[in-house]
């Protein structure tokens, strides 16, 4: 029988499948799960209040699924530090730890790879190879707090890939995340960012955990959408906006949208307007964020240009932050470090 990732356990599964299936005594699976989630110890052998004998039993049925680092790159602006991960199968992964004042905050990936191809977007130029499963996800926020010696308090699943379209592996890792036996973190401080996958936004509304919801919405018109997002083709703009007011309507919760500011693109004062009619229902936060540096060689607007589309939204009250950049001497939007790391073979 080959050895299971431990991480891909549920606490309900991992206590049932130890306690029945390899007849483990409870307190044991208690002492595992702190080693690992508190403590953070990988090695069964280096658990220190688990018998040898027990730490070799432990070795012979799992494995702690922890990625190994392979780039590690940290902003000498903001403290901002990027990860490449290297998967037991070869596969590369990315991560983003960003250090705030009163707390840090972690952008973790679902997928290997990303199949909706945004066009202003690293990953997915890179394409889709697979799924990560729960334990692959969570494992980046183990491995993060470990090698940083930090405790992440707030997480965004906006990382590589679309999270909605992991979706089980997805929603299984924001309720290990939550369980207060495992990582503990209230789910105000769990961000899902999604592309648009209509069906399953609404499905989101159903969780029993608050976590928050973020859309990249990036254009105000189908026309333009569609130039950038292939994935609007499927699920337009008046769907999109209608599966958040189900959402609201359901949850009650503020939705965050996306909006990448691209020179000469969405930037004008016409895009604002037209942006502000669009949401005009619901209780949002706009997040515009000047385009990173993209395959499709788009361009920042001028500090100028954002102002003043900013200012518009605010006057129709809309709330509205400008992202301040994070990391920008080390690339760290998604895609950028892992593309470096090709190129560099």
């Amino acid at each position: 029988m080959s050895k299971k990732n431990i991480l891909d356990f549920s606490y309900e599964e991992l206590m049932a499948y130890m306690t029945e299936e390899l007849d483990v005594k409870k307190f044991r699976v208690d002492q595992i799960v702190d080693w690992i989630y508190d403590k953070h110890v990988f090695e069964f052998q280096e658990m220190s209040n688990l018998s040898k004998d027990f730490r070799d039993f432990m070795d012979e049925k799992f494995f702690v699924g922890i990625p190994e680092p392979i780039d590690i790159k940290t902003s000498k602006i903001d403290k901002t530090t990027k990860f490449l991960w290297e998967l037991r199968d070869g596969n590369t992964v990315e991560s983003v730890a960003l250090f705030y004042p009163k707390r840090v905050s972690a952008c973790i990936s679902t997928q290997v790879g990303c199949a909706l191809k945004c066009a202003f977007c690293a990953t997915g130029a890179s394409g889709f190879t697979r799924d990560l499963t729960p334990g692959e996800i969570i494992a980046q926020v183990l491995a993060m707090e470990k090698i940083k010696n930090i405790r992440i308090n707030n997480i965004v699943y906006m990382g590589m890939g679309e999270p909605l379209l992991n979706y089980e592996n997805t929603i299984k890792s924001v309720k290990m995340l939550n369980d207060k036996r495992l990582k503990n973190l209230g789910g105000r401080h769990i961000t899902i960012s999604t592309s648009g996958i209509v069906p399953r936004i609404e499905e989101l509304a159903e969780i029993p955990i608050e976590i928050r919801l973020s859309v990249s919405l990036h254009a105000p018109t189908n026309i333009q959408r569609d130039k950038i997002m292939p994935i609007n083709h499927k699920y337009p703009v008046e769907e999109l906006i209608q599966a958040c007011k189900n959402y609201q309507k359901i949850t009650n919760k503020r939705v965050t949208f996306e909006y990448t500011a691209i020179k000469g693109f969405n930037d004008s004062e016409d895009d604002a307007r037209n942006l502000a009619a669009l949401i005009s229902d619901l209780k949002v936060m706009v997040n515009v964020i000047p385009v990173n540096d993209n395959p499709a060689g788009f361009e920042k607007p001028s500090k100028r240009f954002l102002d003043t589309f900013a200012r518009i939204l605010i006057n129709k009250g809309i709330d509205v932050t400008i992202r301040a950049e994070k990391g920008s001497d080390i690339e760290a939007a998604c895609g950028q470090l892992k593309k470096r790391f090709i190129e560099k073979q």
